[in-house]
């Protein structure tokens, strides 16, 4: 009998770990550790995969290289179009919580921007650019600060070296803001010389299209300065006068800056205006267009809209209008609501988001959340339909309703931009695999067994003669 017992206490011991061990490998890689093992080494050992015959000029693996593509293009990491500042704000909440708001992953991204901003082939012509250049691939904060001091002792009026000092060194938005000023003095005089001077040949025209950065980034930055410090109506102006001065720049979404603004002056019909242009079919979408159409379609209706009353009436034509808009962002979406209806906490937004992703929703609603509060009944419509969205969308998610079907990578790519103590919110919630089940189902039986013997021998013994017996007729 004792052995018996020790047989079973044996396999406990065994199946604990694996058990523990395929749980936690779940959580972290979304898989089944021994599922995973299963297709990727013993499938091919017993003659699972099948060698189909070459086809001349293409390959096996097209469809998986294009699916792949796919992924990658889904998941393109975005610049967060209302960023904060770093010395003014995320080193600000620093020095308060102790917590780092921002990830390593994200502040590489961050590096690697500014190098293509502010940097280009002709900095070598300029002392004071060499020593920017420099600069912006400097890890520690402190060098590339005292580099940007370097370059101003070489050149009073590098830009660039400003616009360091008002992104880092600079501890209020103030502060930033007359940085900003110096650089876009700065940066105007250089952008005029290069416009002026430029003859027909690739470095030049690199050394103006850099001018063209610094200048919209520094124009771009001062009207978000001048809207966190309440001077929205100027910030509208500066954003307007951008917009028609660079409309090439598009795809560096100020659109987006603008309708915040416009939201707190409540100006909704220009709001309207400027989603006609950009909501459109053939431009990308974000969170923001989405659910700023939908709050549009929600005022008209909320301050009077009540469940009850429109489930004996049913909807009107305006309440479906604005159930479907809603249906629409949360399916672009589906991270958002749970930040708007405060049922997730908020945290300061990455410099880098992911569309579609959690890091948008956190970025989205952190400075959109007021505006929905502000407009009587919006929360509480939303908080009524959200959920329905989910109703339309076929699952799994192989297909989608409105939008491209809902990528499989944005977990991991919102895992590296947003801080280990953020919950990420995962959508659609992963299903337990069969394995994971299957082990703790035979280690809790395992250790029934075990208790049992343990507790009852002699009746453990009769009951074991007994299944010997049952499952082995002819042996008796």
């Amino acid at each position: 009998m004792s052995l018996w017992f020790m047989k079973h206490l044996g396999a406990i011991f065994l199946l604990f770990p694996l058990q523990i061990f395929e749980w936690w490998y779940f959580q972290k890689y979304g898989t089944s550790f021994i599922e995973q093992v299963s297709v990727s080494h013993l499938r091919p050992l017993i003659g699972g995969v099948e060698n189909s015959p070459s086809v001349p000029g293409f390959s096996a693996n097209n469809g998986e290289n294009e699916t792949n593509r796919q992924s990658l293009s889904e998941c393109k990491v975005w610049r967060n179009p209302l960023n904060l500042f770093r010395g003014a704000e995320y080193s600000r909440y620093t020095w308060v919580t102790g917590k780092e708001p921002l990830t390593y992953y994200d502040m590489n991204l961050s590096a690697q921007d500014h190098q293509t901003f502010f940097t280009c082939d002709t900095d070598f012509l300029r002392p004071s650019d060499t020593v920017m250049q420099k600069a912006w691939r400097e890890r520690n904060p402190q060098a590339r600060i005292k580099a940007a001091y370097q370059a101003l002792e070489l050149n009073n009026d590098c830009a660039t070296a400003y616009v360091l000092l008002a992104e880092e060194e600079a501890t209020t938005i103030i502060d930033a803001e007359k940085y900003f000023k110096q650089a876009l003095k700065a940066g105007e005089t250089v952008y005029r010389k290069s416009q002026h001077c430029h003859p027909q040949n690739s470095q030049h025209e690199a050394q103006l299209r850099r001018d063209t950065n610094v200048l919209v980034y520094v124009k771009r930055r001062l009207a978000m300065c001048a809207r966190k410090l309440g001077r929205i109506k100027e910030a509208v102006k500066i954003m307007r006068d951008l917009m028609k001065e660079f409309p090439l720049l598009s795809m560096l979404n100020i659109h987006e800056n603008l309708l915040e603004a416009l939201l707190e002056l409540q100006a909704y019909a220009d709001v309207q205006a400027v989603l006609a242009k950009y909501d459109d079919i053939s431009l990308p979408k974000s969170a923001a267009i989405c659910y700023t159409a939908a709050l549009l379609k929600a005022r008209a209706v909320s301050d009077r809209f009540s469940p009850e009353t429109a489930s004996r009436r049913g909807l009107s034509t305006a309440e479906i209008n604005a159930v479907e808009a809603i249906h629409r962002a949360v399916e672009f979406n589906p991270h958002v609501p749970k930040y708007l209806l405060e049922m997730k906490s908020l945290i300061l937004p990455p410099e880098h988001i992911l569309k579609r992703g959690d890091s948008e929703a956190v970025a989205y609603a952190f400075f959109h959340l007021q505006h929905w509060k502000r407009i009587e009944g919006a929360l509480n419509l939303l908080h009524c339909t959200w959920e329905g969205t989910f109703r339309m969308i076929p699952y799994p998610l192989e297909k989608g309703h409105l939008f491209y079907p809902y990528p499989s990578c944005t977990e991991t790519a919102d895992r590296e931009l947003l801080p280990t103590f953020h919950d990420v919110s995962v959508y659609p919630q992963k299903e337990l695999p069969f394995f994971i089940h299957f082990t703790a189902g035979l280690c809790s039986f395992s250790a029934m067994l075990a208790v049992l013997t343990h507790q009852f021998p002699e009746l453990m013994v009769i009951f074991a003669k007994a299944v010997s017996i049952v499952s082995s007729p002819g042996l008796a």
